[in-house]
Order: C-alpha cells, then structure tokens, then sequence
C-alpha cells in the first residue's frame, strides 16, 4: 500500500525537480542503485519494470528502502494495464507511470489517492489526462517533442505539469532548456545511472550525477 498520496508525491517531484529512473532483475544490486541515488539527494525512483518476476524484485526493494531510506518516493514504470498497477500499488507503489493513456489505470489509481503519470504526445491526450485527475503528465518520448513543445503547451495550459522522460541528460544546458520551458521536472535513465566499463553500475557516478543534476535545476529554475 502507497505511503504517500498523489498531492505529496507531486510536492516531492515539484521539490527536487528529478525522478530517475531504473530497473535490473537483481534485488541486491537494485538495492545498491537505489541506496547511490538516495545518497546522491534523489527522494524519488521510477522502478522501470520490464523484466520477468519484476513485481517480486520491487516489493522486497521498498521493504528494503522504508528500513533503510526513509522518505525515499518509489514507484513503478512502463505499468500497461489496471491488473498491473493494482499489484504494483499493492507493493508499496507511490505513483504509477504508463507508455500511454490508460483509462483503466486512472481509476484504479485515483481510487487509492495514488498518482499516476500517462505518457502523452499530444495536448488532446494531455488535455483527457488531465479530465482524468493527472497531476504530472508524462512527455514521451521526451526527445521527440523537446523544450519548444512543453513551452507550447504551457501557453494555453499554464496550469500543466509535465514531466519529460527521454531526450533529458545531467547537463547544465539541457536541463535548463527543459526548466525554462516549463517542466515540473524530469525523468532520467541511462544518462544517469551509469555502468563502468565492465558493465556494472558506477555507484560512485551515480551519487555525483544526482547530486549535479539536482545542484543544476536548483541553479536554472
């Protein structure tokens, strides 16, 4: 069950300004990937769920993050269908975010006061998410549509929140075309959480990628 309702994960995106994002079949290196963000001053994580069994791995992790990371938002990503966000919420899921408008999935979430973020690509589906009780759309992809597009859309919606999910890196002109654009703030994944050379996450670069990026959309916003 979510400890935070929709209003106070939104509050927390709004704060930080950045939500990583990250999935890997392995509980103890999820818990490692996880512990370097905290550290790195991240309050929230999009649990990109993608792989077999991954619902398994996520609820051991937010046992393991309400013991040992306390105010540490999870939630879960690439959710397709209201089955699957009911079992991810029923794991502990603080905000549900879809590829898509999901109908099925806004009522399932706003029955539990959880938030959920639908990817959208245009201001139709924006404008329905919205009708729906979305507090924080999701753009994607991101690097298709770009900073001009969010700007365009805050013009006659300056009341939209919106959170770009690709096409984001942790550079200081980047982040500060989106945040001058208007996001709320932005999803990041493989630009953020890194691998060394041998294939394993850099947990040292992980923490000091956050800690920047966070540094940076304080400084530009």
């Amino acid at each position: 069950m979510a400890q935070y309702t929709r209003l106070e994960v939104a509050a927390v995106m709004k704060e930080t300004g950045l939500v990583p994002l990250f999935y890997h079949p392995d509980l103890e290196t999820s818990k490692k990937v996880v512990a370097a963000c905290y550290k790195g001053g991240a309050r929230l994580l999009e649990f990109t769920a993608r792989g077999d069994f991954a619902h398994e791995v996520f609820g051991e992790l937010v046992k393991f993050v309400i013991k040992e990371l306390p105010g540490m938002v999870m939630g879960v990503g690439s959710v397709t269908d209201a089955a699957a966000a009911s079992r991810y919420m029923s794991l502990g899921a603080n905000f549900i975010v879809t590829p898509v408008l999901r109908e099925d999935i806004a009522i399932v979430c706003n029955r539990r006061k959880v938030l959920w973020s639908p990817g959208c690509g245009t201001l139709t589906e924006i404008a329905r998410a919205e009708e729906l009780g979305c507090e924080v759309v999701k753009l994607f992809p991101g690097d298709i549509y770009g900073p001009q597009f969010v700007k365009g859309i805050k013009g006659p919606q300056p009341w939209t929140s919106i959170m770009p999910t690709g096409g984001v890196s942790p550079t200081k002109e980047n982040l500060k075309a989106w945040f001058d654009a208007g996001v709320t703030c932005v999803g990041m994944g493989s630009k953020l959480i890194k691998k060394d050379a041998q294939g394993n996450f850099d947990l040292e670069k992980i923490q000091s990628l956050i800690e920047g990026s966070l540094k940076i959309i304080q400084e530009v916003r």
